[in-house]
């Protein structure tokens, strides 16, 4: 236990007077009244027990004294503070959200096997900043950087395909990632982009983006999602959800001039394992050490002493009106 106002602890130096003029007053209080009685024939020894708990009500007032000196102190109850390592990076994630991610190659499609695999790389690195950023055909912050691993998750269960304009704007996703991770003060800065296409909109050229993310030391990772071939993508008609195969389109030679040039690697992720091996890999590559000062939260405590305050008082009250009540 620690105290938020020590100095009134210095407060407990008045007990010392207290406790001297109670004693004196004791030595030279003498009866107002005196009566003849036949005490003294009693046997030796005999006295009455109110002679031995007369004293217990200034007791109680010291008592008392001093757990009002703990209050005004403010008690706390808190874990010492400890220098520790311990790991992180901060990551932005840049995710593909064009329609072409509702191909089911991936199950349940490429979109929603990105989010649960993303969301467990996350739960399992939780001293990083994680940020999040998406694109199709345009491109926008979900989150910035943040600790905050609930709300991250959180937002990560409303992305829906439609969001914004459709396409895929490689480029100016990853430069809209450099651009929220920039100014980052980590050692380590890392962007993973997830897509499963070809640039084919957007002001910014891939290879272009991948330069600034150079410039400003941030490593990507890039990762293509789609298997070999065809994939079945689901198209609403009149009588339901039908599919029809389409052709897996993916930029292999931009996202690997991204990764090399950044120097991240490039994955390709054909099935929900290979995904989820691929998120693997990069947890295990991006470890660095980072020296954190852990605490805990400080708890007032001073809500007991107050209590004791209170009963303290009434029992003093109640004894010096009852059994232990004296005459003037």
């Amino acid at each position: 236990m620690v105290f938020a106002n020590p100095t009134y602890l210095y407060l407990l130096l008045l007990l010392v007077p207290m406790i001297g003029w109670y004693i004196y007053k004791l030595s030279k209080s003498q009866a107002s009244l005196q009566v003849s009685s036949s005490e003294a024939f009693n046997l030796p020894g005999a006295k009455s027990w109110k002679i031995y708990l007369r004293h217990v009500p200034f007791v109680l007032r010291i008592l008392a004294v001093t757990c009002l000196i703990f209050v005004l102190a403010r008690p706390q109850s808190t874990n010492s503070w400890q220098n520790s390592s311990t790991e992180g990076i901060d990551i932005i994630m840049t995710m593909d959200i064009s329609t072409s991610m509702l191909a089911e190659d991936l199950k349940p499609n490429r979109l929603e096997a990105s989010k649960d695999v993303a969301a467990s790389f996350i739960n399992g690195r939780p001293n990083d900043n994680i940020g999040l950023v998406l694109f199709a055909g345009e491109s926008f912050t979900q989150c910035p950087l943040t600790i905050d691993h609930t709300v991250l998750l959180n937002l990560f269960k409303d992305i829906q395909p439609g969001m914004i304009q459709d396409g895929t704007a490689i480029g100016l996703g990853l430069a809209n990632a450099v651009s929220r991770i920039k100014d980052s003060q980590a050692k380590s800065k890392v962007i993973i982009l997830l897509t499963d296409g070809v640039n084919n909109t957007g002001e910014i050229a891939p290879v272009t983006a991948a330069e600034i993310a150079k410039s400003f030391g941030v490593r990507v990772y890039t990762i293509g999602v789609g298997t070999q071939g065809e994939a079945p993508y689901p198209i609403p008609t009149a009588f339901g959800i039908q599919y029809q195969n389409i052709p897996v389109e993916i930029d292999e030679t931009s996202l690997k001039q991204i990764a090399t040039l950044t120097g991240g690697q490039y994955f390709r992720a054909t099935d929900n394992d290979s995904l989820k091996e691929i998120y693997s890999e990069i947890d295990q590559m991006e470890k660095t050490k980072i020296n954190v000062q852990e605490f805990s939260k400080k708890q007032e405590e001073y809500k007991t002493w107050a209590l004791l305050v209170f009963v303290l008082l009434l029992l003093e009250l109640l004894l010096r009106n009852t059994v232990l009540k004296t005459i003037p």
